[in-house]
């Protein structure tokens, strides 16, 4: 048994990672402000992560084994954290994402088109920190998340208090209503109305997981290995578009209809025009075995069926 910290873990996979841990026998606590109750048994402290001095105090006399980080989003908050961590725990576990790789929010080393991006493509020992950013500002910020991410998994590489880990997320799929970004809920209304869907002229294939999965993923993670750095977590297997489409389909008995992005035009989630499908070697390479996103898809989409057939009040 450890004790363990999760910062946010308020909806989606967060709180199925804390249900997950405190059924394991874990002594949890869960840091957020309080917008969500955590489940019985769990210690909940509620505190505003970017208030520092809030922080500072909320965790006076108190020691983790593991520090789960779900919503860390800055290189403020994650200089914050490290701070306020720093001989609070031994292990700190970030999770992240996908779009740290996508080659058009940075200047990245060249991966060939359709090879799988592992994850020394972004270094976070060398990436650089930028503090003095507008970070607080929501819109900047909306507008730099990727960057974000990239520069917080930095401050936490570069620190010294403690071991750390990045779990760069690809897109995260299942639970029905429980989807609160509404992408695959696009897919789903579009398809079943008849309403055309806005693609690239030529789709690229990227890479999914389950919100079950990666909750798994997290746990071991945190509580059965000690790598350190990044590590992606995606099941096996790249979709496109099309290939989501056609799953809706064969639930629906519904064929989608596509239009084609005009130049500089936003497209539908998960149309993209450019490649970064995460490969997710290392993490098989340390014990870790996935799923195939053809297995599990067609039970999402069915999920997401239900939502959206269902009454709203």
């Amino acid at each position: 048994m450890q004790s363990i910290c999760v910062i946010g873990g308020n909806r989606y996979f967060g709180r199925l990672l804390v249900e997950r841990l405190r059924a394991a026998g874990h002594r949890v606590t869960v840091i957020n402000r309080g917008s969500t109750r955590p489940p019985d048994g769990v210690e909940h402290l509620v505190v505003d992560r970017d208030d520092e001095a809030a922080l500072t105090a909320a965790l006076a006399s108190r020691a983790f084994d593991v520090v789960i980080d779900q919503v860390c989003y800055t290189p403020v908050q994650a200089a914050i954290a490290a701070r306020a961590f720093r001989g609070r725990t031994r292990r700190y576990v970030m999770t992240s994402t996908i779009e740290v790789y996508d080659p058009k929010t940075a200047a990245l080393p060249f991966v060939p088109h359709g090879t799988p991006v592992p994850e020394e493509t972004v270094d976070p020992a060398a990436w650089r920190v930028s503090m003095d950013l507008p970070w607080h500002d929501d819109t900047y910020l909306a507008a730099h998340y990727a960057e974000g991410k990239r520069q917080a998994e930095a401050v936490f590489t570069q620190c010294s208090g403690f071991a750390f880990a990045a779990v760069r997320s690809a897109h995260v799929l299942g639970g029905g209503a429980q989807e609160f970004t509404g992408r695959l809920a696009h897919y789903v209304e579009h398809i079943t109305q008849g309403r055309p869907l806005t693609v690239h002229p030529s789709v690229v294939p990227t890479v999914f997981v389950h919100y079950e999965e990666l909750t798994d993923l997290l746990l071991w993670a945190a509580t059965a290995t000690d790598f350190t750095g990044p590590v992606n977590a995606c099941s096996d297997g790249l979709f496109d578009v099309r290939d989501l489409g056609a799953v809706i389909a064969a639930r629906t008995g519904r064929e989608p209809v596509y239009r084609a992005a005009a130049p500089g035009e936003a497209a539908s989630p998960f149309s993209f025009d450019r490649h970064y499908a995460m490969s997710n070697a290392r993490a098989k390479q340390l014990g870790f075995a996935f799923s195939r996103t053809a297995d599990w898809l067609p039970g999402a989409v069915a999920e997401a069926l239900a939502a959206s057939a269902a009454p709203t009040r």
